[in-house]
């Protein structure tokens, strides 16, 4: 398939979810906490991405499964931020998450599990996904899974995707990720905690990531990205490593940071930016969600100003394991 730029783009959210924020000085365990700002609002990785890729100018295109009850808050968002929404509405009620985000900016999730959906429903979501492939290249399956739908079936999607030539960029951990790996996606982003849970042991240096990921190259995957918080993002891609430091933030919160850097890789490869480029501008956005309560793109100015200050170097691949 010949490159070329597109706008266009599916975001996928199995297991979307109504975040519950709530800004705090600090949470008390075991006792009250008292909660000084809140805000409820449609989310889920996915639907993040779908934001941030609508904001810097993505023809974005939502698709996953929504609870019937509870689904006004997504139409809403969905409309505010012009995408087309192709959700399947399922019987019972979207989850709401809750996420304490403290004054040092350390947040706690708690994450209640989905809906369950079922055959019907999934034959329904299938015949959705396969539609949208006849007219996008560009996929991001990004979250968890709700009940009903096993790793192994998300990992089904993804391979025909790819066996259809289409650019999956998967964005998920535990069982997903365990089983998404081996379905050939185009692009992952473990952060260094899920990289560290897939391989099963604690990664405490850039270089001990490094080599966990080149593991992962061994499986045809293309594009792995390693995020790695305030000491910045790595990449290998066709045996190249890239290594990105952007500078120092002011952290407000940390909640979507993830999902904005898929969202910039997703959309520097759709507009065929070079490598240097793409990972300057995806880091560059992700440090700028860190500045901020909620996702998206709220300051181009700003966006540069990080731009000019993040680093971007070339890394030498780990060849020598047994001394790492």
């Amino acid at each position: 398939m010949t490159l070329a730029k597109t706008n266009k783009v599916v975001t996928v959210t199995l297991n979307p979810a109504l975040d519950l924020t709530g800004s705090l000085a600090s949470l008390n365990a075991g006792a009250v906490s008292l909660v000084h700002q809140s805000n409820l609002h449609a989310a889920g990785k996915g639907v993040n991405v779908a934001k941030v890729l609508s904001d810097i100018g993505a023809d974005v295109t939502v698709t996953g499964f929504l609870g019937k009850d509870n689904p006004e808050l997504f139409h809403q968002l969905f409309a505010e931020i012009h995408v087309n929404n192709q959700f399947i509405e399922v019987e019972g009620a979207t989850r709401i998450n809750v996420k304490l985000v403290e004054q040092d900016g350390r947040v706690s999730d708690i994450n209640f599990p989905g809906v369950e959906v079922t055959q019907e429903e999934i034959a329904r979501f299938e015949a959705t996904l396969f539609r949208l492939a006849q007219t996008h290249d560009y996929f991001v399956i990004a979250g968890s899974l709700p009940r009903g739908v096993t790793a192994d079936q998300c990992a089904i999607w993804i391979e025909k995707l790819h066996q259809l030539g289409k650019k999956v960029l998967f964005d998920s951990s535990k069982q997903a990720l365990n089983a998404g790996v081996e379905a050939h996606p185009w692009l992952i982003k473990p952060n260094d905690e899920e990289l560290s849970e897939f391989v099963g042991q604690h990664l405490e240096t850039a270089e001990q990531c490094q080599i966990a990921a080149q593991t992962l190259s061994d499986k045809g995957i293309e594009n792995i990205v390693v995020s790695m918080g305030a000491d910045g993002v790595m990449w290998l891609n066709q045996g190249q490593w890239l290594r990105s430091q952007p500078p120092r933030i002011n952290v407000i919160s940390t909640v979507g940071a993830g999902d904005t850097l898929v969202a910039g890789l997703c959309w520097g490869h759709m507009q065929l930016m070079p490598k240097h480029e793409l990972l300057r501008f995806a880091t560059s956005l992700s440090a700028l969600a860190v500045s901020q309560v909620g996702v998206g793109l709220t300051s181009h100015q700003e966006l540069e100003n990080i731009m000019l200050d993040t680093k971007v170097s070339e890394l030498n691949p780990i060849t020598n394991l047994d001394n790492n």
